[in-house]
């Protein structure tokens, strides 16, 4: 991983889960493996987050509160799924109101799989999503700086 223009925020969601991958989840932020030396920054407001950590599973109750979450934080945005109820739905996965993965729902850059997802897992998971969301920023500046200025269709008078 190169040098870091922004210090990603991180907010992080727990789906239906048996609260497992939280615990580790956690963990990382402990000094034992210190997932802060990566310029993670953890929130709990969607309109600063740059990166969405879901745990657990999409139920029936909590997609419109995925969806929520997802459409209020601003782009770029990279979304980890954390565990295998976050990527497939889990053990779970054929209880009447599980609907799934995260990707029912949003959009899913990186997968970490296991359950409990293990802490230097996450941290890698973490580490690939900070480097996504540096690409897509800085092809977001450059759109930006390409645009600047031009009109669009609709804002022209005629």
């Amino acid at each position: 991983m190169g040098k870091v223009k922004k210090s990603p925020w991180v907010l992080h969601y727990d789906g239906s889960s048996c609260n497992g991958c939280d615990i580790e989840v956690l963990a990382c932020l402990t000094p034992v493996y210190d997932a802060e030396r990566f310029g993670i920054i953890n929130t709990g407001d969607p309109l600063q987050a740059d990166i969405f950590l879901i745990t657990g599973g999409i139920n029936t109750q909590n997609k419109a509160v995925v969806e929520q979450l997802y459409d209020q934080m601003p782009r770029p945005k990279v979304v980890v799924a954390v565990g295998t109820c976050a990527c497939t739905g889990g053990i779970f996965k054929e209880c009447y109101n599980i609907l799934g993965g995260a990707d029912t729902t949003v959009p899913v850059d990186i997968y970490v799989p296991g359950c409990a997802a293990r802490p230097q897992a996450i941290i890698d998971g973490l580490v690939e999503a900070i480097e996504l969301f540096q690409k897509r920023s800085e092809e977001h500046d450059e759109y930006v700086r390409r645009h600047k200025g031009e009109k669009k269709p609709h804002d022209q008078v005629s």
